[in-house]
């Protein structure tokens, strides 16, 4: 956590953010794309970045953005799913161009990264988007994510992307975000839709999400209330892999900035799991451990004492058959499991660099996926 500053800066509560920004905060409820907001938010990202944090962009807006670029209003738009697949295609161009623009004025580079729910739900694409994602993030880029509409049929399918919401609640399990900030045209999650009714109130905070809030959002398949349904469902998944979620007001002053130092903007969805408890749970238990890698004793004890990554160096022997992006168990030569994780390489690859530098690895198989075995990032400590 950072410290305040000479200038009294307020200290950053949350170092590792996922934003999440909606069509109608990117278009501030026009057709096309409001630079001057995008500048505000490339602004609030730099000066995060400045105390320390790590960003990561889920934006929506291609379709907007390509319905603008071919003079087509939304009223005249072919609902069929290969034009609106155009419309992505055309539009995640402007888009992209746009957030170059604006980023440019601050230094910072950005990296576009196209994403779709089958990429995650295969375990050698989960293991190559976390690995690239935290790459960027070491490497100061911003990454500017975004569902790849011009194929993820389903997700496209009728008038809602299906959705950036939980896209960017994926993203931020993927990461191991501390926050998703999910930036929209209204302030939080209210009693009732404030645009219908003005009286509606505010739910600032929300311990658990139920069946009544699921209720009061729209269910968990209707539009809900101001299109609440998908940023419930966001939130139920980021809180359960450990994250915190803001769902607030993209048009407030200085919303991410303010979010990022735990000021309460909209409505508060706690972590509802330690983030460590989770991936634990979730290595453990979702994917099975497909075999073990046999370490020395200076690899087990680096391992334990530093948390280090895994190097085909410390490795002796390989027991099991799996394949990269699997899960296997990390054993010392007394048997005792030390950790677990995802692999980088096959078991058959593992046994012919054991014991070998990391330097070797290209030489040998003739490829190289990292100089890690398994990356401290994709392996927990038991």
């Amino acid at each position: 956590m950072s410290t305040q500053n000479e200038d009294q800066t307020p200290a950053l509560k949350y170092k590792r953010i996922v934003a999440k920004i909606g069509t109608n905060v990117l278009t501030a409820g026009t057709d096309r794309l409001n630079m001057e907001l995008m500048a505000d938010l490339a602004a609030q990202v730099a000066a995060l970045r400045k105390q320390g944090a790590e960003l990561i962009v889920v934006t929506s807006g291609a379709i907007a953005t390509g319905r603008h670029r071919l003079g087509m209003s939304d009223r005249k738009d072919r609902k069929d799913i290969p034009f609106r697949q155009v419309l992505a295609a055309v539009g995640q161009t402007d888009l992209m161009q746009a957030y170059q623009e604006i980023f440019a004025r601050h230094d910072i580079t950005i990296a576009q990264t196209l994403l779709t729910r089958r990429d995650l739900a295969d375990r050698v694409g989960y293991l190559n988007a976390r690995n690239t994602l935290l790459a960027m993030l070491d490497l100061g880029v911003v990454p500017i994510v975004n569902e790849n509409d011009v194929v993820a049929v389903d997700e496209i399918e009728g008038a809602k992307i299906g959705d950036n919401d939980n896209l960017s609640a994926f993203v931020a399990n993927l990461v191991d975000a501390d926050l998703l900030a999910i930036l929209t045209d209204i302030g939080g999650l209210f009693s009732a839709d404030p645009r219908v009714q003005p009286a509606a109130e505010l739910i600032p905070r929300v311990e658990t999400i139920d069946e009544e809030i699921e209720a009061l959002a729209g269910g968990t398949t209707g539009h809900g209330v101001g299109g609440m349904a998908t940023k419930i469902q966001a939130a139920r998944l980021a809180t359960g892999g450990g994250t915190d979620v803001f769902i607030a007001s993209g048009r407030e002053a200085d919303a991410l900035k303010r979010l990022a130092h735990g000021e309460a903007l909209g409505t508060h969805f706690p972590a509802a799991v330690d983030r460590m408890e989770s991936r634990k749970r979730w290595m453990l238990a979702a994917l099975s451990v497909k075999g073990d890698i046999v370490v020395d004793d200076g690899a087990s004890k680096v391992l334990r004492e530093k948390e280090a990554s895994l190097l085909p160096a410390g490795i002796q022997k390989v027991e099991g058959v799996f394949s990269r992006g699997e899960t296997v168990a990390i054993v010392d030569g007394r048997g005792n499991r030390i950790a677990c994780g995802i692999t980088n390489y096959s078991s058959e690859e593992i046994q012919r660099i054991r014991g070998l530098h990391s330097d070797k690895i290209e030489e040998v198989l003739g490829h190289h996926y990292g100089s890690e075995v398994l990356h401290r990032n994709n392996m927990v400590l038991l």
